[in-house]
């Protein structure tokens, strides 16, 4: 813990903007309860590299209370939202209207949230005994699930190499190794702790101590959003009631900023629901084009590598763009109204193109 005011790298970052040294005097001593985190460890990426939008990463629940005086304009300028802002979470399927188009290329559908038990510290803060607690719950958490969602977990450490390969062709696998989770100090003691759950059927995971405590994804081939945020549901619910039974405990949840994530960015529902689909007609376009429509549907494009070999070069995984200030059945709505927007609109552009 350092007292002198440090050399903020990128400069256009929100940590730029808003740990002015007067914040920095008054907080630089500061250090959690949970994990004995500090403001220095926080912004630890926006003195190191150049290139962060946001830059800060909290340790524990503490921190954004401890540090709220950079953590709370940071959120609400990142988010969007106001000071009285207050987040409610809404998982029932039943509510979702409709479904992508059948006819639409999509090739899978992904949703993935993150979940913190409380407690223990954050991935950026959490201590080596704490990280070892998490798995060691989600172990038995993981024994109790039943029917679809029952599998089994396969912790890194000790990894023999023919499970390492199967998570590898599966696209299941977290490796260590990112430049901005090691600055943050989400890779120390590598890999203990750490590992992944799958059902049978392989269409639900649980990614254990990466960037955050918990990852749950729902994941399946084609365009059944619906049937995948229903298992998504399904899952969290039956993990929650599991890690409950186990050990009392319970996801943290804060009134205002929904579930508690590593990263401010992901706070609110943690929710990121994707699509692989072709859009050939908007390829043509051009991605500024694209971005731009999907900026007007709250929607946001990325290229993707392309799954097992199917690459044509006009496939886009479009997820939602927001994760605070709405609830996850809002999100899931605009994400698949969005895509059966895009999915017209790119009929016509075909033509337009010849196509």
């Amino acid at each position: 813990m350092s007292d002198s005011f440090p050399e903020i790298k990128s400069k256009d970052s929100l940590v730029a903007k808003h740990v002015t040294k007067p914040v920095w005097d008054n907080l630089s001593r500061a250090v959690t309860k949970t994990s004995g985190f500090s403001l220095d460890k926080a912004i630890a990426c926006a003195v190191q590299f150049d290139n962060q939008h946001c830059g800060v990463y909290a340790g524990d629940w503490d921190s954004y209370k401890v540090f709220a005086d950079v953590f709370d304009p940071i959120i609400k300028e990142y988010h969007g939202i106001t000071d009285d802002s207050i987040h409610t979470s809404d998982m029932d399927a039943s509510k979702i209207k409709g479904n992508i188009d059948p006819a639409a290329p999509v090739h899978s559908t992904r949703i993935r949230v993150g979940r913190s038990i409380d407690g223990f510290g954050l991935s950026p803060g959490i201590t080596k005994e704490q990280r070892v607690g998490v798995e060691n719950l989600m172990k038995k958490a993981f024994a109790n699930l039943k029917d679809d969602l029952a599998g089994s977990y396969f912790p890194l450490t000790g990894m023999k190499e023919d499970v390492r390969q199967q998570l590898v062709d599966d696209h299941f696998l977290f490796v260590s190794g990112d430049p901005n989770l090691k600055v943050a100090g989400m890779e120390r003691d590598w890999p203990e702790g750490r590992g992944i759950f799958h059902n049978k059927e392989k269409t639900f995971l649980t990614w254990v101590n990466e960037e955050d405590q918990l990852r749950i994804i729902s994941m399946q081939k084609g365009g059944d959003v619906k049937a995948v945020f229903d298992r998504l549901a399904k899952g969290i619910k039956a993990v929650g009631d599991s890690v409950k039974t186990e050990s009392g405990k319970d996801f943290m949840l804060d009134a205002k900023y929904g579930y508690i994530h590593s990263c401010p960015t992901n706070l609110g529902t943690g929710m990121r629901a994707s699509v692989h689909v072709d859009l050939p007609g908007w390829t043509k376009e051009g991605l500024a084009t694209l971005q731009a429509r999907c900026e007007e549907l709250h929607l946001q494009p990325r290229g993707t590598r392309g799954e097992s070999g199917g690459q044509t070069g006009v496939t886009y995984d479009i997820s939602n763009k927001h994760r605070l200030g709405y609830s996850e059945v809002q999100l899931i709505q605009k994400m698949i109204d969005g895509v059966n927007t895009l999915y017209k609109e790119d009929l016509e552009l075909k033509k337009k193109h010849g196509l």
